[in-house]
């Protein structure tokens, strides 16, 4: 007689609709040298709240050279913005007078893995013990994007649905095309290197919200996970917020931009909804097609050819974006972020980061400090320079 299916129950908060929240991982990196410092707790020690707990949106992060700005719940992608400046600004008065700047990429142009110091915490420990040399290569920054989502019953298939799109945020968001003083030949060497990380990479494509609750029971009976936030898939539910919680990009260097990738994504979430409401069938791609664009566009950056549909139809990107941007102004009215959806043209016509930092590396005989100098110019700007 066969063993009854694991089941692990997986309540998801009550949300409201197209609320918005934006986590930023951030660098701490030396004025001077342009290396990362660890120096984390040391700002968050400075930022604390006088009653002694943790400041609600600056939080500590795996390595000590970094720190990660939140936003609260917000309804528009420009209020949420403003909640990451207001923590910025407060982050800068104290890391200017240590002579550190804030700088944001998916990788440091130069710095070395094995130099950098993990946060003291267990469960960080606990991940680099099981993972190990793996683990420690994590010198890695992103920026992850949580839409609210009204009904438990639309979040598998809005996250299947935002797999069509994956290859279009990674080439945008592409910002780490070096790695330890190398240029790696990629978009992202971010990409590949986070889905080393047991659990992380392309989510699976369950069907029902049951057969993730039976994943989730077999993780945990097998000692895979201990809680629901080790699976770290780029797309993935976050079930304590009433969240799809998206973190394909790579560390976005301006605000600008990561403004215009949020706003991308808060369309996306929201038109994929709406689609459900009105009975249409959203789109989809086989996990193999997935995983080819994956690999492509962090390989290629804006010059991928993804594959768009189950058909395995190809397109140039940056045409697919544009056709894509067409089709969501009318919900980027309905959701109050226009301009910042316009600032996606902005990074299709003047390059995405990788691109830029290249250029940046060319001009100066391949010297990296320059790069880590026009990233963080490019940070206090708070727009591509």
């Amino acid at each position: 007689m066969s063993a009854l299916p694991r089941r692990t129950a997986i309540p998801f908060a009550r949300s409201e609709r197209s609320t918005v929240g934006l986590e930023w991982e951030l660098a701490l990196v030396d004025a001077d040298s342009g290396d990362l410092r660890q120096v984390a707790q040391t700002v968050l020690d400075a930022v604390r709240p006088e009653d002694g707990g943790t400041h609600p949106s600056i939080k500590q992060e795996l390595l000590l050279n970094t720190v990660e700005v939140v936003s609260g719940v917000c309804r528009t992608v420009g209020e949420a913005g403003r909640d990451l400046e207001r923590s910025i600004e407060e982050l800068r008065a104290v890391t200017d007078p240590l002579r550190v700047e804030l700088m944001s990429a998916g990788t440091h142009p130069f710095a070395r893995w094995a130099q950098q110091k993990v946060t003291d915490k267990q469960r960080y420990n606990t991940l680099i013990d099981r993972t190990q040399w793996w683990g420690r290569q994590m010198l890695i920054y992103g920026v992850h994007v949580h839409v609210g989502i009204e009904d438990r019953a639309k979040v598998l298939p809005i996250q299947r649905a935002m797999l069509t799109t994956f290859a279009h945020l990674q080439s945008l968001s592409a910002s780490s095309p070096f790695w330890g003083g190398k240029d790696t030949g990629y978009a992202s060497n971010r990409a590949l290197m986070f889905q080393q990380l047991p659990t992380a990479g392309l989510p699976f494509q369950f069907g029902t919200w049951e057969e993730l609750e039976g994943y989730v029971a077999d993780m945990l009976h097998t000692g895979v996970i201990d809680a629901f936030d080790e699976i770290r898939w780029d797309l993935r539910p976050a079930p304590q917020f009433g969240t799809l919680e998206t973190r394909i990009c790579d560390g976005v260097t301006n605000i600008s931009e990561l403004l215009a990738l949020a706003a991308l994504t808060h369309c996306l979430v929201e038109h994929f909804s709406t689609m459900l409401d009105e009975g249409r069938e959203l789109p989809s791609i086989p996990p193999w097609f997935a995983q080819e664009n994956k690999w492509r566009s962090a390989r290629y950056g804006m010059d991928a050819i993804i594959i768009l549909d189950r058909e395995g139809n190809e397109e140039l990107v940056t045409d697919a974006v544009g056709r894509l941007l067409v089709e969501l102004e009318p919900v980027a009215a309905r959701l109050g972020c226009l301009d910042e959806l316009d600032g996606v043209r902005t990074i299709v016509r003047r390059g995405a980061s990788y691109q830029r930092q290249r250029a940046v590396a060319r001009r100066n005989g391949g010297e990296l400090d320059a790069v880590v100098r026009s990233l963080v110019a490019e940070m206090r700007a708070g727009r591509p320079l």
